[in-house]
């Protein structure tokens, strides 16, 4: 039978849900599941050549109002689920070299003062649409900021908060709710792993999550009609077959939306796959395909470049995609042809050496809490979102961060946040800076980094150890800085509590450090912290700040 018939509804859970048996996809036609069919085969039909895989969206439809559609029933009521980890393949090379850019002492007072930070979704958070109730771990606490608009996205849940009052207009609501008479999975399925970036060039949003309950699996991407996030949305359905598309991590650039995956046959990890969604298709709610490249098991937690600023990349840039390997980063240049997929191309990886590092755990869990033996997950097998650019005219500069290993005591292994300024990645990619922030032992890591229109740097990050509850801190360096440093480490929230419970060790996945389009100064950064110690109780937080000498 077609995978797309036998598929029964469920209640929208985190990872697994019920089923009710005998019952067709919600909404999805008989025509629906023909193409789909058309789609698996065509994809299936181009994999092992040496160009992309080209696949058209399944379905696609608009939403006329979000503000006029009903929330979908309350789901975060449901006992609580932690969301399994995937770990990727062991990328850090033999043994466990010292840290070889290490930055222990700050460069001096931190200038940015933190503006009015509010909280975010999270345990007891309300809005007009009613109040949250944690049911899944990690939250993949993310967001993003617009015009006059903040939204927030977490695993199962996202909100839209006015800039200037720092209200919360709509929401919280399922994520799912975007897709409400949609049909299919991305209308049944609440699954998260969800995220949120604005289109700064159309003024647009773009929030997309996957669904993945049941083969065929599908990543669920819908696009503002305005810059206004709570009116009309074009949606679209893209499929990947049986193979399961974890992580997915998105980009904006000129000619596409790029999204990555880490690939999954079962448990058994099969390589990231590097997509490009018809951007000038989706801006009108036109029918759109992806082309996509499947890259080796040797390769994983490849992050896409999110254009920031008002200065698009030189005409017919490609998109840059970076992971990491033993002491060095790889670099890919993905160039889309939406006319004719056979000029397609994406070359790499070029190796680009940094400093030594090891992974921060081993690339596991070793992160301590205060009050508790439950330690937490580092999720150092991967670089953070996001991978963040800037064209300065002069030169262009990719920024981005990841979490490795500083304690050399076995005792106390602890950990920073590693960052990195890349030059000239569209002729030879070189580190211009880079250093591992770690001003005293607590274990710091879940870092995102961004640059304003300045040149100016902000980080972001959690802090723990064994004496101090998850925290969640900032520090930053102005352009004129001496290279590789960071200043003084600022405090956006102090935790109140830690995580406990049943093995809850996953924390994150990511957080996000974004930059204000109007000003192009302002940082806004937002990440998990807890107001008591308990288990699936987490809350988040949104901050924003800038350099006094950005205008």
């Amino acid at each position: 039978m077609n995978a797309c018939l036998a598929r029964k509804i469920h209640q929208p859970s985190f990872k697994k849900g019920h089923y009710m048996s005998g019952i067709k996809p919600n909404g999805l036609s008989l025509a629906l599941c023909a193409a789909l069919g058309l789609v698996v085969a065509s994809a299936a039909q181009s994999n092992g050549t040496t160009g992309p895989q080209v696949t058209n969206a399944i379905h696609h439809d608009t939403l006329h109002s979000l503000r006029g559609t009903m929330p979908k029933p309350d789901e975060f009521s449901k006992s609580g689920r932690q969301h399994p980890a995937r770990p990727l393949p062991w990328l850090d090379g033999p043994g466990s070299p010292p840290d070889g850019a290490l930055q222990s002492s700050p460069t001096g007072s931190f200038a940015p003062a933190l503006g009015s930070g509010f909280d975010g979704v999270g345990q007891g958070f309300s809005g007009p649409q009613g109040t949250f109730t944690v049911n899944s771990a990690p939250p993949d606490t993310n967001g993003a900021v617009g015009a006059t608009q903040y939204v927030q996205v977490v695993n199962s849940a996202f909100a839209v908060f006015d800039k200037a009052t720092k209200a919360v207009t709509y929401g919280p609501v399922a994520t799912n709710t975007l897709w409400t008479g949609f049909g299919g999975p991305c209308e049944a399925d609440n699954d998260g792993d969800a995220t949120v970036v604005y289109d700064k060039a159309a003024g647009r949003w773009i929030i997309s999550q996957f669904a993945v309950t049941a083969a065929p699996y599908f990543e669920c991407v819908a696009v503002s009609a305005t810059s206004d996030a709570t009116g009309a949305y074009y949606r679209y359905a893209f499929s990947y077959g049986s193979t399961f598309p974890d992580y997915p991590k998105m980009g904006v650039w000129p000619d596409g939306y790029y999204e990555t995956f880490n690939m999954f046959n079962g448990n058994t990890f099969a390589g990231a796959k590097l997509c490009a969604y018809d951007r000038n298709a989706m801006l009108t709610g036109a029918a759109a395909t992806q082309q996509c490249f499947q890259l080796s098991s040797s390769y994983g937690g490849v992050l896409p470049a999110d254009l920031d600023g008002a200065t698009a990349p030189p005409s017919g840039s490609p998109n840059y995609m970076l992971n990491y390997t033993a002491n060095a980063l790889n670099m890919w240049r993905f160039h889309v042809d939406w006319a004719n997929s056979a000029n397609t191309t994406l070359t790499g990886p070029i190796n680009i050496p940094v400093a030594s590092f090891s992974a921060a755990c081993g690339g596991g869990t070793c992160i301590p809490q205060a009050g508790t033996h439950q330690q937490l997950d580092s999720l150092a097998d991967r670089l953070m979102f996001r991978l963040a650019y800037r064209n300065f005219g002069s030169y262009e500069s990719l920024v981005v961060s990841h979490s490795v290993k500083v304690g050399t005591s076995r005792k106390n292994p602890y950990t920073g946040v590693r960052w990195y300024e890349i030059r000239n990645p569209g002729t030879t990619p070189t580190v211009y800076q880079q250093s591992t922030f770690s001003p005293d032992s607590d274990y710091r890591w879940m870092g995102s980094v961004a640059m304003d229109k300045q040149g100016n740097m902000a980080l972001g990050y959690s802090v723990s150890s064994s004496t101090i509850h998850p925290a969640i801190r900032y520090t930053g360096r102005l352009a004129g800085d001496p290279l590789d440093t960071m200043e003084a480490e600022s405090s956006i929230v102090e935790g109140l509590g830690s995580q406990s419970g049943n093995n809850l060790s996953r924390w994150g996945d990511y957080s996000a450090m974004t930059v204000d389009p109007v000003d192009d100064c302002t940082f806004w950064y937002t990440s998990e912290y807890l107001q008591n110690t308990g288990s699936f109780n987490w809350n988040t937080r949104i901050a924003s700040f800038k350099f006094p000498g950005c205008q």
